[in-house]
């Protein structure tokens, strides 16, 4: 039993000294004497030599994410501009990294560091080249954002490229922007301005409408005014025909005429319920003259 601990002891001490794992999540650099000689990306088991022949250096390959501090950049319009965006990157050459930032305690939060500060730089040189109205517009389809980050973006690539730091940035996106008190107020005057273009704009783009329209309307007006003066026309020489023949028949036979006017006049007087009192010699009461059945008689008058 003696004898078998002591193998399985001397079998995991060697494991140890002589095995090491890497996980699915991390990237390790075998260095021998202090120099990276091996870099592994698989995960799974492997040999090494014990320790100080050669040491396992490990980092996390999986995409970090971190934020850089609100710093100012001068617009190309002369306006002072605050700005903070967030990026994510993540290693992508170890056997580069490591060398690069191997003496700090954290290399991350070295790499970082130095990201941070190639980020301002980046900023400050991008931000140069648009004016403000890039960043701040009433008018959405003004705005670069896409194109600003891109630039930035594309920019601090090329500089880790070239200091061969062994990351690379995945995406890059703005975070905050802001304007220091002292230039606020001006930007919303600014603003203010170029919204009442687009009121000026939207104003003399109705009133035009509007003038459209009344014009439409005015000739529509003017065409069914004439179709109805025509159709009065049509409708009074219908009439005085219609009148002429009248007049002709009347001429004929005058008594039927006259008759006839009587009984209009008549029709008048009694369209509503009353009470006449009336000379039968006089026109057109002289139609009652005879009727006196059911009437009430007095001296010259009837009831």
């Amino acid at each position: 039993m003696t004898l078998t601990i002591g193998i399985l002891l001397i079998l995991i001490v060697g494991l140890l000294l002589f095995v090491f794992q890497v996980r699915q999540s991390e990237v390790v650099v075998v260095t021998t004497f202090g120099k990276p000689t091996r870099p592994i990306k698989d995960p799974g088991a492997y040999f090494k030599l014990p320790w100080p022949i050669q040491n396992v250096h490990r980092f996390d390959q999986r995409v970090q994410n971190f934020e850089d501090k609100m710093n100012e950049g001068l617009t190309s319009d002369s306006f002072n501009l605050l700005s903070s965006v967030y990026v994510g990157w993540k290693i992508t050459d170890a056997t580069a990294f490591f060398p690069k930032f191997a003496g700090s305690s954290k290399p991350m939060a070295e790499a970082e560091r130095v990201l941070e500060r190639l980020l301002g730089n980046a900023k400050a040189a991008v931000i140069g080249k648009h004016p403000l109205a890039d960043f701040l517009s009433t008018d959405a389809s003004e705005n670069r954002f896409a194109q600003i980050e891109q630039e930035i973006l594309d920019s601090v690539r090329g500089q880790v490229k070239a200091n061969n730091y062994g990351i690379d940035l995945e995406f890059l996106r703005f975070k905050r922007l802001g304007l220091p008190e002292a230039v606020t107020q001006s930007v919303f005057e600014r603003m203010t301005a170029e919204r009442q273009v687009l009121i000026n704009k939207s104003q003399f783009e109705g009133e035009a409408e509007a003038q459209k329209i009344r014009s439409e309307a005015e000739s529509r007006a003017v065409a069914m005014i004439g179709d109805a003066e025509a159709e009065a026309t049509r409708i009074r020489g219908r009439g005085e025909a219609e009148a002429a023949e009248s007049l002709a028949v009347f001429q004929k036979n005058p008594e039927l005429a006259n008759f006839i006017f009587k009984l209009n006049a008549l029709e008048s007087a009694l369209r509503e319920k009353s009470t006449l009192v009336f000379d039968q010699n006089t026109s057109p009461f002289d139609l009652f003259r005879g009727v006196g059945t059911n009437l009430v008689s007095r001296p010259g008058k009837t009831q």
